[in-house]
C-alpha cells in the first residue's frame, strides 16, 4: 500500500537466518548496457528482501536486471512472469473501473457519495459532503485502515464490514482539505463498484480490465485464497541485526479480503507493465477520464497525486506516470510509464516502505526510464 502504512501481518513459517546469501549475477550483456541501472537495483535490494528485478524498455525494445534470489536457500533470479502481490498497484485497476462507470453516466466525480451509497458513509463521515473525486484522490480525510473489523465465520472479512468498522474512526482532515492517503477509501470505491454493477468488486475489475488486456498472470483473489500461482515469488518479513540478517516467509500470512479493492491482487512485472501502457494509451478508459485520473495535486516526496496514479519528474526531463504498493505479504512493487512508450517495473520480495527504501525504488525507475 502507500509509503509507511500500518502493517497488518501475521508470521508464518520458521525464522530463516541468511548470512552471506550468494547473488545470482544477471546477464552479462543487460549488466554492460544497463550499468547504472544495476548499481542502482543492488543498492534498493540492500534495504530490501533477498532479491529484487526491473522490467524496462521502450517501444522498441525491453529487457531484465535482477539481484540476489527470488529464494532463501537458492539461486533463482525473480522473473518477469513470477507472481507476487502488487499492493497499492491494485487502486489503479479499481480507479480505472470507477472512471469507466463515469464514462458510463452511472457516477459523477463531484457528487456526494451519498447519492450512491446512502447511509454507508456516516458517524464521524458526511457521505453528502465526501465525493467519489475525493476517494479516489486520498482527499476524503477518512481514516487510512480499517482497524477492528469483525471477521467473518471463516476469518475472512465482508467489504460492507470492512467500511462500517472504520465509521467511528477520527478523520484525518476534512473533506478536500489535503492529501491523506487512506485505504478505507479505496474500500468504499469497491462498495461503489458493487452497488452500480450489482457485481463483486474482483468480478467487475476481472471482467472490465483483466481479461479485455489478456492479463493472464493478473488475479483478483476470492476471499480466503492467499496462495500465489506458479511460479511465484515467496514473500519475506526481515529482521536486521547488523551484521545479521533473519528473514521469516509471509507469503500466505495475510488474509487478503482485508484489503480487497484497495490492495490485495497478484500480478507480475510483464502484467503490470501492460496494464499500464493500456490505461496512458486511452484503451482502458475514455480520453476525459484519463485527464481526471492525470490532474495531479503536490503530494509526498516530490510526487503527484491523481485519481489512482501519480507523477513525478525524471532527472532526464519528462513525465513518469507510476503506483507504489507494498504489502504484509512480504512483496514492494511499483510500476512506472511516459507518454513516449518507456516503462520500467520494479518488485522486491520483502515489504519495504521507509523513505530510505522508497527513494532508492525511485532511483532505479529514473535511471531505467533515463538510460
Amino acid at each position: 500500500m502507500g509509503p509507511n502504512r500500518r502493517r497488518l501481518v501475521g508470521i508464518a513459517g520458521a525464522v530463516t537466518l541468511a548470512l552471506g546469501v550468494a547473488v545470482a549475477p544477471p546477464a552479462a550483456v543487460a549488466q554492460d548496457e544497463h550499468a547504472a541501472t544495476q548499481a542502482a537495483l543492488d543498492l534498493y535490494r540492500e534495504v530490501g528482501g533477498p532479491g529484487a528485478a526491473v522490467y524496462a524498455g521502450d517501444v522498441e525494445s525491453a529487457w531484465t536486471l535482477t539481484s540476489g534470489t527470488a529464494k532463501i536457500g537458492q539461486q533463482r533470479p525473480i522473473t518477469t512472469t513470477d507472481h507476487f502481490r502488487h499492493g497499492s498497484q491494485s487502486k489503479t485497476f479499481t480507479a480505472a473501473v470507477v472512471m469507466q462507470l463515469v464514462d458510463e453516466g452511472l457516477v459523477a466525480l463531484d457528487t456526494p457519495i451519498e447519492t450512491y451509497l446512502p447511509g454507508v458513509v456516516t458517524d464521524n463521515y458526511d457521505g453528502g459532503v465526501i465525493t467519489t473525486r475525493q476517494l479516489l484522490a486520498h482527499t476524503s480525510g477518512m481514516v487510512r485502515d480499517p482497524r477492528d473489523a469483525r471477521p467473518s465465520p471463516d476469518g475472512t472479512f465482508e467489504l460492507a464490514e470492512l467500511v462500517r468498522s472504520a465509521m467511528d474512526e477520527p478523520p484525518q482532515d476534512a473533506p478536500g482539505a489535503s492529501v491523506r492517503y487512506s485505504n478505507v477509501g479505496y474500500l468504499v470505491l469497491g462498495l461503489l463498484i458493487e452497488e452500480l454493477t450489482g457485481k463483486p468488486v474482483g468480478d467487475v475489475i476481472t471482467e472490465r480490465i483483466i481479461e479485455p488486456l489478456g492479463l493472464e498472470g493478473t488475479s483478483f483473489p476470492a476471499r480466503g485464497e492467499r496462495a500465489l500461482r506458479d511460479p511465484f515469488v515467496p514473500g519475506y518479513l526481515i529482521v536486521r541485526v547488523p551484521p545479521l540478517v533473519f528473514w521469516t516467509e509471509v507469503t500466505t500470512s495475510t488474509e487478503l479480503s482485508v484489503w480487497a479493492a484497495s490492495g490485495g491482487m497478484e500480478s507480475t512485472l510483464e502484467d503490470s507493465v501492460r496494464f499500464f501502457q493500456a490505461l496512458l494509451a486511452g484503451d482502458v478508459v475514455s480520453e476525459s477520464a484519463l485527464a481526471e485520473m492525470r490532474d495531479t495535486v503536490p503530494y509526498l516526496n516530490g510526487y503527484g497525486m491523481g485519481l489512482g496514479l501519480n507523477d513525478r519528474q525524471l532527472s532526464c526531463g519528462g513525465t513518469a506516470w507510476f503506483k507504489h504498493g507494498a504489502l504484509g505479504t512480504g512483496h514492494t512493487s511499483v510500476t512506472a510509464v511516459t507518454d513516449d512508450g518507456r516503462f520500467a517495473s520494479l518488485v522486491t520480495n520483502a515489504m519495504v516502505t521507509t523513505e530510505v527504501a522508497t527513494a532508492r525504488a525511485d532511483a532505479v525507475l529514473d535511471a531505467a526510464l533515463c538510460e
